[in-house]
Formats: structure tokens, sequence, C-alpha cells
């Protein structure tokens, strides 16, 4: 049992650490660290086409790449390790990824690259920023990465977890719960500044409260101390509305072959 871990915090994050340490002493399994060099949240899926990449080791053995999240996961699958990994967990990220984080999530960016390339993923995260209680979150990732295995999930389907997990001691955690996306409302304003030049700067504020974040959704079951498991795709085509497309456009005029 191969593991690969990469988060978007960078390789030196406690939440990057404390995953490894809780499932490094499992038995039958070999774990390895592929993570960014420095702090890559918010970077998606972006993959960097346009300067090369390098690759290092730290004192520990992780290795650290000065890239982003998904550059991680693509190095290491498709050409730095010689072995192609049973499961790819991202993280521990530092606050929460629910609703439409998830879109521009380093940390679900890191374990979609490994999905797109058939391989088992899972991202964890914990829902307030700080490291509080991230031992007890990694903790948490262990036991989801034991049942996972002891139910051999890995043998029968490639499958995308998100996981977002309470700063909560272990012990006052509630059960996992099986969740759908949440909403946010809108980003706050962006904050302008002044330049010592004079020219103005724009820094992107942070994310809307929640809008939708009824019974069901993963805003829900954490705010209740619940851990939210929630298992997504990558197929962004809206189904429901192809029908009604293809009338509108059947209508436009256009030269027919």
């Amino acid at each position: 049992m191969k593991i690969l871990i990469s988060n978007d915090d960078g390789f030196q994050a406690p939440g990057l650490v404390a995953l490894h340490q809780a499932l490094v002493d499992l038995p039958d399994v070999q774990v390895e660290v592929v993570a960014p060099e420095h702090n890559n949240s918010a970077k998606s899926n972006a993959l960097t086409l346009s300067a090369p990449l390098y690759v290092r080791e730290a004192h520990n053995g992780f290795r650290y790449v000065t890239g982003t999240p998904a550059d991680c996961v693509h190095i290491a699958l498709k050409g730095l390790l010689d072995y192609r990994p049973d499961l790819v967990l991202s993280g521990i990220n530092n606050g929460a990824n629910m609703g439409d984080d998830t879109i521009y999530s380093g940390t679900v960016g890191a374990a979609m690259e490994a999905y797109l390339f058939g391989i088992p993923a899972i991202a964890f995260s914990q829902t307030e920023k700080g490291w509080a209680h991230v031992d007890d979150a990694a903790q948490v990732a262990r036991k989801l990465v034991q049942q996972v295995m002891h139910e051999r999930w890995l043998e029968q389907e490639v499958f995308l977890l998100n996981v977002n997990i309470p700063n909560l001691p272990f012990g006052e955690l509630k059960s996992m719960k099986v969740c759908r996306l949440g909403r946010r409302h809108a980003a706050e304003k962006v904050i302008t500044q002044d330049s010592p030049r004079g020219e103005t700067m724009y820094w992107i504020a942070g994310a809307g409260g929640a809008k939708d974040s009824g019974e069901g959704t993963d805003f829900h079951a954490t705010a209740g101390g619940h851990v939210s498991v929630t298992p997504l795709q990558i197929d962004l085509t809206d189904h429901a509305r192809l029908g009604r497309w293809r009338e509108t456009v059947d209508r436009i005029e256009v030269p027919r072959s």
C-alpha cells in the first residue's frame, strides 16, 4: 500500500507533518511526501507551464517542489516516483474547504490531479485556521484511510473525497456525515491601498459567509461538530439544460456541411 501526500500550505506546514505522522506507522503502508515549497492557497488546479520546476529534499525526507499543489502531484505521478501510488492525500489544510471553496482550493486541486490520473484521492481540511487540535484531525484522517483500506475501496473504483474536520479535541468530535457542498455568498469587497509609487494595489478579500448552509450541507455538519465527507466529481456539464441549449443553437443559421 503506497500513499502519496501533498498539500497547498507548503512542505513545512503543521497539517502536512501531522498527517504524515498519523499514517507513517500503519502496517504494510509506505508514505511519501511531495509538497510545494511555499504556501499556494487558492491555486486550484493550476499547472506551471511557463517556467521550469525544481524538486528538492528536506532534512526529514519530504520532497518539495517550486510550484503549485497540482504541479507536485503531476510531477510525482509522471516522472518523479518510480511507482504508482494506491492513494493520494492532500492536507491537512489550514482552514475550511467547503462549498464554493472547492473550486479555488489548492488542497482539493492536488487531490483532483490524482483523481484525473485515475488514482483515488482525499482532501483534508480543518474548518478554522490556526492549527488548533491538528493532531486530532490527523487521527480522523487515519481512521478514514484505515476504513477505506479495510473495505477495499482502492480495489473497486476511483473516488475523490473532500473532508472537513472541526478544530476540536478528538473526543469531542461527532460522527462523520456524508454531505453535499453548500454555497457561499459572494466574496467580500476587494481591499485597495496606495503603493509607495502612488499606484493602487488590490488585495483579494475573504470569502463570503455561508449562503446555503442547511441540513445536509458540509457547512451544517461541521457547525454541529461533525466531520463532513463529500464525494466530488469532475464533470461540469449542465446535463439538465443540454436539450434546451440544443434547441437554441439549432435555430442559429450557420453553413451546413
